[in-house]
């Protein structure tokens, strides 16, 4: 069997998001070494605050001062912090109820070791040296043995209040694309052919490849070579530019479904005006001197296909 490929892959994006008065005030609170809950009709306070009741939906808005210490009600040790996580040596994870509050707070502990933890241990909040506004303002939580402070009444006024964050939201992982997905690959790469895979049952023929009918739920083996022209099923005009590809806006990206082929795979498509695209246009892919995959798809100069022809692959 050849080779299957593999290969770390990160996702990430930044995650904005503006604040209301409630999360605004939490976040406000924090910078300035203050920690907020919020009081709901019945009573209970909430830390981190919410701006609806989470049981009856009633809106929510009176702040409330909560203690900087508090008691563990559950935890898990982490042998082996990842990047970005709030300590970079082993730590346990904490769900602390922090005085005068009715929920717990999810933040790292700073321990030696997971003997030193127990469900009911008296904790403080460690305070980050630069604080901006942000739940990382804690650094942590570290053992403590101080009795619960006296609750004091909150306006949740700061001056220069926080109104927005951003969110880095990231995954690391390791890709494999299968044995399937790496001959496909492979023989786009060293071929410049495109290769699916024939489902023995209903015979349909799946362009990238999965190992498996998608419909009968087989595996699938036999290879077949389709396009490499096709036909566009389906298309978006793409009016926003993005930071990691050096493509002027507006551009097309289109579902194509290649001669022979019983699924529709996406490109992009160039070599005639955005706003003349349309369904049914036979296009061909274009190769840079040292692509690995079709940089664009362009028109044949073919005469469009009938709709009849490709209306099972929209």
């Amino acid at each position: 069997m050849p080779e299957v490929l593999k290969a770390p892959l990160v996702v990430e994006f930044p995650f904005t998001r503006s604040l209301g008065p409630v999360q605004s005030a939490f976040l406000t609170g924090l910078r300035q070494r203050v920690v907020l809950g919020v009081k709901t009709r019945d009573g209970r306070t909430l830390v981190p605050p919410v701006e609806y009741d989470p049981v009856t939906a009633d809106e929510l808005s009176d702040l409330v001062h909560v203690g900087v210490t508090g008691t563990v009600t559950t935890w898990a040790w982490n042998p082996a912090p990842r990047r970005g996580q709030p300590l970079d040596t082993p730590f346990a994870w904490v769900l602390v109820k922090l005085d005068n509050a009715d929920t717990a707070l999810l933040h790292a502990l700073d321990a030696p070791g997971p003997d030193a933890v127990h469900t009911g241990m008296r904790v403080r909040i460690r305070w980050a040296e630069e604080r901006v506004g942000a739940i990382t303002d804690i650094a942590c939580f570290e053992s403590d043995d101080e009795e619960a402070a006296e609750v004091t009444v909150h306006v949740g006024e700061f001056d220069d209040p926080v109104t927005g964050i951003v969110a880095e939201a990231r995954l690391d992982y390791t890709y494999s694309p299968g044995r399937a997905q790496t001959a496909y690959i492979k023989a786009l790469e060293n071929e410049r052919r495109a290769v699916g895979e024939r489902c023995p049952s209903c015979r349909k023929v799946y362009v990238p490849p999965r190992g498996a009918c998608p419909t009968c739920g087989v595996a699938t083996s036999e290879q077949v070579e389709v396009g490499p022209a096709g036909t566009v099923t389906t298309f978006c005009i793409v009016n926003i530019k993005a930071k990691n590809l050096d493509i002027e806006v507006p551009y097309v990206y289109a579902h194509i479904a290649l001669d022979g082929a019983d699924l529709a795979l996406h490109g992009r498509i160039g070599g005639i005006p955005y706003d003349q695209v349309r369904m049914g246009l036979r296009v061909e892919p274009v190769w840079t001197e040292d692509g690995r995959y079709p940089d664009h798809y362009r028109p044949t100069g073919e005469p469009d296909a009938e709709y009849d022809t490709y209306k099972e692959l929209l």
